[in-house]
Formats: structure tokens, C-alpha cells, sequence
């Protein structure tokens, strides 16, 4: 890991919240960057578990889609709550518009963006998703990047996660609010 000492140069640093396609490693990407801004880490999706006392998969599974946004959007709300954290969302978060307006407006939106073969392959290790159960992770990501990533676009930073070690794109994002002057 990386060990470049990293200032903050604006008081406080606003949430960063990190949105794209599941898999692109929004949580362990999130994870090493807050350590490298010594800020906390906060997984959306982690709270809304602890929240409802259920999975996220229960959750779908209960109650439906619908349920389970409205308390995706309240968790959020709850999380920017003005102190600096990085925040990992679910892929489907920053396409609700309500949620969506919260995080332009409270947060700084960073859209970590992969190949989809390589969402594909990162996603296949595991059997946790809804949307992908008994599917083709390849169609089934293809189909979501389609709609979904105009909507990415929307966050203000960019930022391309490689089949690389994760602390690569780490470094992106650390360039990316140095460009900002947001850290030094």
C-alpha cells in the first residue's frame, strides 16, 4: 500500500460518495481511500442491513424494490450528514432521483466506471446480488451499464477502476480531488 502522506486542504472535506455498476469495487476501493484521507468508511449497503435487521437480499426478497430504495434513500440522507466519510453505495442508489439530488447537493459524487468483463468476473465470485441471481452476469451488467451510466455520469469525478490492484484507482481518485484542490 501506498504511504503518501495526503492534507486536506478545505475544512471540512465534504462526504464522498462513490456510485457505479455493482462490482466495481465502490467498498474496497472505498475502504483503502478512506484510510489514505484518515477519514471514516461507511458501506450504504451495511447500514441499511443493520438498519432493517434483514440482508439486502431478504430485504428485495419481502418487501420489493420499492421498499427497499425508500430506506436506501433514508440511510443516505442519514450518512452525508455534513462530516467528512467515504461512503460506498449500491449500483442502483444514484439512480433514484431523490437520492440522486441528495448527493449532488450534500456530497462530492465520484463514478468509479469498468470494462464489463471485468464487473463480469468480479461479480461471479459471489451469489449475493439480486439482480443477478440465476442470469448471465455479462448481459445482465451490459444491460444496466446501458441505462445506468448517462446517469453515473452525472457525478462531477470520474474515475476508470482496471483490473489492477485496487490502490491504483486510489490513486486516481486522489489525483482527481488534488485537481480539485480539495487535498494536497
Amino acid at each position: 500500500m501506498h504511504a503518501e502522506p495526503v492534507s486536506i486542504l478545505i475544512d471540512p472535506l465534504p462526504p464522498i460518495v462513490l456510485v457505479g455498476l455493482m462490482g466495481v469495487g465502490k467498498s474496497t476501493v472505498g475502504k483503502r481511500l478512506a484510510t489514505r484521507l484518515d477519514i471514516p468508511f461507511v458501506d450504504a449497503d451495511h447500514e441499511i442491513e443493520v438498519a432493517a435487521d434483514l440482508t439486502i437480499s431478504e430485504i428485495f426478497e419481502r418487501y420489493g424494490e420499492g421498499h427497499f430504495r425508500d430506506g436506501e434513500r433514508r440511510v443516505i440522507a442519514r450518512l452525508i450528514d455534513g462530516s467528512p466519510k467515504v461512503i460506498a453505495t449500491g449500483g442502483g442508489a444514484f439512480m433514484q432521483e431523490e437520492t440522486r439530488a441528495l448527493i449532488l447537493e450534500r456530497a462530492l459524487a465520484i463514478w468509479l466506471d469498468a470494462d464489463i468483463p471485468v464487473l463480469a468476473q468480479r461479480v461471479g465470485r459471489r451469489d449475493t446480488r439480486p439482480l443477478l441471481r440465476n442470469k448471465d452476469p455479462e448481459t445482465v451488467l451490459a444491460e444496466l451499464a446501458a441505462v445506468r451510466n448517462p446517469i453515473y455520469a452525472l457525478a462531477p469525478i470520474h474515475v476508470r477502476s482496471q483490473p489492477s490492484p485496487h490502490d491504483i484507482t486510489v490513486d486516481r481518485i486522489l489525483q482527481a480531488l488534488r485537481e480539485r484542490a480539495l487535498i494536497q
